[in-house]
């Protein structure tokens, strides 16, 4: 179910709307047709509103949604490297190194 309340506009919002229907008074305009005027615009700025306000409600539940896939993709990933790092060397270093000795060897033996 939703709520049908009628909040009275703000202040604020009352005054803009007087001044942008003065502003686009024509000159035979009677006070009351301004005034209907007046709260057209002032109807048409809720509205406006509540659009600003039901996006931002929207952003935001996106980016929350964002960042709590975000923490648990990191978890899933940290739980998943340490399962999957494997520790594998070139065989060129130890090849070279063995290599190395043998020579110093033969050439230890030979030398004496």
């Amino acid at each position: 179910m939703t709520k049908n309340t009628y909040q009275k506009p703000s202040p604020q919002t009352q005054e803009d709307a007087l001044r942008i229907a003065k502003g686009i008074q024509r000159p035979a305009q009677t006070k009351e047709q301004t005034k209907l005027i007046a709260q057209g615009i002032q109807k048409g700025i809720e509205i406006y509103k509540k659009q600003q306000k039901e996006k931002a409600r929207e952003l935001n539940k996106k980016l929350k949604k964002v960042a709590n896939q975000k923490t648990s993709s990191v978890e899933s990933d940290e739980h998943e490297l340490e399962h999957i790092i494997v520790y594998r060397q070139h065989w060129l270093p130890w090849a070279l190194l063995v290599l190395s000795w043998v020579g110093i060897g033969v050439g230890y033996f030979v030398g004496f």
